[in-house]
């Protein structure tokens, strides 16, 4: 695999995976579990930025970011010098039975991003799936309420808790029952396959209907519910922008019956969709400066009780966090719950330089990088009738792919081979959904670079067909 001259390019080799990376995993498969699942044969060596090589030096462009996880990009030299630096004082002091100025610090910082007309508090974890697991916990003892309701096509994480709230892939409950009682599933309002068949501008209602109405008719009684949990932009689901209107419902619908609203931004969240926050992005005003669904004044997004965030917080390091409102933080008496790494010092400090860096700038480089990549597909779309939908915000974009625009027939085999061809071609792209190419780059992604992988984008997708 080699670059060309233009620095625009990378043709196609034979021998990929080289004999390095061969080696390599058959070694990783006599001893690991094949539970994971590895999408495709990569084996890393090093990265820069958006840029990654494999143990045999060939180069790729990084359209996944370790699953939205490398938000600033590898080895970004402040993340780096911050990690060094705190490694040379301490690495870990267990924050369940003492304090230090890393997590101090960024607790802060957590609390600032959130809207200012609530008091917040913090919890930290070791995951998105921990502070999945954080936020239902909370919710549960807050209330004094045992449901809770998720959506179809969610994804919220693997441990019991996280797992019962998932509806993603049968792979990931098949063999694990009895999950989580009091857990119930309703319908995501997705405007491109709407439930219930009806138009795509009643998605919204639909779906919010069919919670009051037979939810809470039926099986799952309101007063006994304590909390809806909802992606903002559903991930592992098939990055689906939700219907205006749906989580500004849902934030009425908890209102309402007093059940708390957690939003789990673990793949969203940190800069990803062009703001800190994707529940910013709810709720637009009009020209009265009223929201748009629910007209309430002075607008300031789907305002969340509490938020779930994970993966692009530590730039690469694991931690996981909630935020939520202090009046329900207040009654979590001591010792109710903990864990061992929270507050770990290294992650802590990474989240820190994570957080300045998305503010002052990667947010915004991911809003305007994100539009002009979004054109780019818009217009790949005019020419390739297999491309269904492109959607998303920022850089968190879903390409779904169809055997045919107007029955919108899921077009599995074609995702995947276009995302094997890719890799062959020197680009690293997932897929979510049934048949949706996910592509979640670093937020230091440059319009050069988004070039450079449209075109292998493109060249892969002409492949496959």
């Amino acid at each position: 695999m080699t670059l060309s001259s233009s620095n625009t390019h990378i043709s196609v080799e034979a021998g990929i995976p080289g004999p390095r990376a061969m080696a390599l995993i058959a070694r990783d498969h006599r001893v690991y579990a094949p539970c994971m699942g590895r999408v495709y044969p990569f084996v890393m060596e090093r990265g820069i930025g958006c840029e990654v090589w494999d143990v045999d030096g060939n180069r790729y462009l990084d359209f996944n970011a370790g699953i939205a996880v490398v938000s600033a990009g590898h080895a970004h030299p402040r993340i780096v010098r911050a990690i060094q630096d705190q490694a040379a004082r301490f690495i870990h002091m267990a924050a369940t039975d003492f304090y230090n100025e890393p997590m101090i610090t960024l607790g802060e910082k957590l609390v600032t991003t959130m809207p200012r007309a609530y008091d917040w508090q913090v919890f930290l974890a070791n995951s998105g799936t921990e502070a999945v697991e954080a936020a239902i916990k909370l919710a549960r003892y807050a209330t004094g309420r045992q449901g809770i309701i998720a959506f179809f096509g969610g994804f919220h994480g693997r441990s019991y808790g996280a797992l019962s709230l998932t509806a993603s892939k049968p792979v990931q409950r098949r063999g694990y029952f009895p999950l989580v009682p009091g857990t119930f599933h309703a319908f995501y309002a997705n405007p491109y396959r709407p439930p219930f068949d009806v138009d795509p501008s009643r998605v919204a209602e639909a779906c919010l209907a069919y919670i009051e109405d037979t939810l809470f008719r039926t099986v799952a009684p309101p007063r006994d519910i304590a909390a809806i949990v909802v992606e903002p932009i559903q991930g592992e689901g098939g990055y689906v922008v939700p219907a205006p209107g749906f989580l500004c419902g849902l934030r009425q619908l908890c209102d309402r019956y007093g059940i708390v609203l957690i939003l789990d931004e673990v793949q969203s969240g940190v800069g990803r969709t062009g703001t800190m926050w994707a529940f910013e992005q709810e709720c637009p005003a009009n020209a009265a400066g009223a929201c748009v669904a629910c007209g309430r004044a002075q607008p300031i997004g789907c305002v969340p009780d509490i938020l779930a965030t994970a993966k692009g917080l530590g730039g690469g390091v694991p931690i996981g966090a909630i935020v939520a409102r202090k009046e329900l933080t207040a009654v979590w008496e001591p010792g109710s719950h903990g864990n061992t790494f929270g507050g770990n010092a290294l992650a802590c400090a990474a989240a820190n330089e994570v957080l300045d860096l998305v503010q002052h700038e990667l947010a915004a480089n991911a809003a305007r990088v994100g539009a002009y990549l979004m054109q780019g597909l818009r217009d790949l779309q005019q020419r390739y009738d297999v491309i269904g939908d492109v959607r998303g915000r920022g850089l968190m974009i879903g390409i779904e792919l169809v055997k045919d625009r107007e029955t919108r027939e899921p077009a599995r085999a074609l995702a995947q081979c276009v995302m094997e061809e890719a890799f062959r071609r020197g680009l690293l792209i997932l897929t979510c959904g049934a048949s949706t190419i996910r592509l979640c780059p670093p937020l230091v992604l440059t319009e050069a670079q988004v070039d450079e992988g449209l075109t292998i984008f493109e060249a892969a997708l002409r492949a496959c067909l």
